[in-house]
C-alpha cells in the first residue's frame, strides 16, 4: 500500500498595531506548523524565527505545505520579510496570474503564486474549497466557515487585535488555523493532491517595500493638521434686545 504524501498545515500571525496585511510594515508575530500528531509554533525576534522555520523544514520528511490563502498572503508575506532581514530561506515563489484574487492584493505585489519550499510542494486549500464547496452550497470559503461546516471545533479571536493576545491565546490560535488548513486538505485529498502546485519555474524575486512604504510616509507627512473647530460660546446667551413694539393699525382710522 503507497503511503501518503506527508501534509503540513501552515499559518501566520502577523503585528496588527499597524496595518497586519502590509508585509512592508507588519512584523510576523508567530508561524504554526501542524503535523499529524504535532503542532509546532515559531516565535521570538522575526529573524530567528524565520531561520528556525526554515531550518526546521528543511529536515522533516519531503510532503505538501497546505495553506489558507497562503498563495497570496502567508507566503509572499515570509518571503518579504525574509528578504527584508537578509534571511536566506528555501522558499520559491512564481506569479500565476491564473489564480484570481479577490479585493487587494497583498501590499507590492500583484497576484497569487505557486510556490514550493525546499522539498515541500504547496497548496492552498482555500482554493480547493472555493472552486467546488462554496459556489455548490453558497457558503463562505473562510477558514472558520468550512470548519465549522464540516463539524471541526474552531478558536476565534478579534483578528483586527491579535497584538493583544497573550502568548497562550495566540499560539492557541495560529496552531488551531494551521490544523485546521491541514485537516480540511486531507479530508478532500483525493481531489486536493490534484490542485498542488506545480513546480515554480520563472522564480520572482522578493517585493523590497523600501521604496513603497518611505512613500506611504511622506505622504502623511504632508496631510495638513485638522482645522480646529470653531469656538463655541458656552456661558449663557444675552438676552436678546426687544424692539419697540408698534400699535397695530386700526383698519378703519382712515374710513370717512
Amino acid at each position: 500500500m503507497t503511503r501518503r504524501t506527508p501534509v503540513y498545515g501552515l499559518d501566520i500571525e502577523t503585528d496588527t498595531t499597524v496595518d497586519g496585511l502590509d508585509p512592508g510594515v507588519a512584523r510576523i508575530l508567530t508561524v504554526a506548523l501542524s503535523s499529524d500528531g504535532l503542532d509546532e509554533l515559531f516565535t521570538g525576534p522575526e529573524p530567528e524565527l524565520l531561520a528556525e522555520l526554515d531550518a526546521r523544514l528543511a529536515s522533516i520528511e519531503p510532503g505538501v505545505i497546505a495553506t489558507w490563502n497562503g498563495a497570496a498572503f502567508d507566503l509572499p508575506f515570509i518571503a518579504d520579510r525574509a528578504a527584508l532581514h537578509g534571511v536566506t530561506i528555501g522558499l520559491r515563489l512564481e506569479l500565476d496570474p491564473r489564480i484570481v484574487v479577490r479585493g487587494r492584493a497583498l501590499p507590492g505585489h500583484r497576484g497569487a503564486y505557486r510556490c514550493a519550499w525546499h522539498r515541500h510542494a504547496h497548496l492552498d486549500a482555500y482554493r480547493v474549497y472555493k472552486g467546488d464547496v462554496g459556489p455548490a452550497l453558497r457558503i463562505s470559503c473562510g477558514l472558520k466557515s468550512i470548519a465549522r461546516f464540516v463539524g471541526l471545533p474552531v478558536v476565534e479571536v478579534d483578528r483586527e487585535r491579535i497584538h493583544d493576545l497573550d502568548q497562550e491565546a495566540l499560539h492557541a490560535y495560529a496552531s488551531s488555523d494551521a490544523r485546521l488548513a491541514r485537516v480540511l486538505a486531507e479530508r478532500r485529498w483525493a481531489s486536493a493532491r490534484r490542485a498542488v502546485d506545480s513546480h515554480p519555474v520563472e522564480l520572482c524575486p522578493p517585493v523590497d517595500h523600501g521604496r513603497r512604504v518611505a512613500a506611504m510616509r511622506a505622504a502623511a507627512d504632508r496631510v495638513p493638521p485638522a482645522t480646529p473647530a470653531h469656538q463655541v460660546q458656552v456661558g449663557p446667551r444675552p438676552a436678546p434686545t426687544e424692539s419697540p413694539r408698534r400699535a397695530p393699525r386700526d383698519p378703519f382710522a382712515d374710513a370717512g
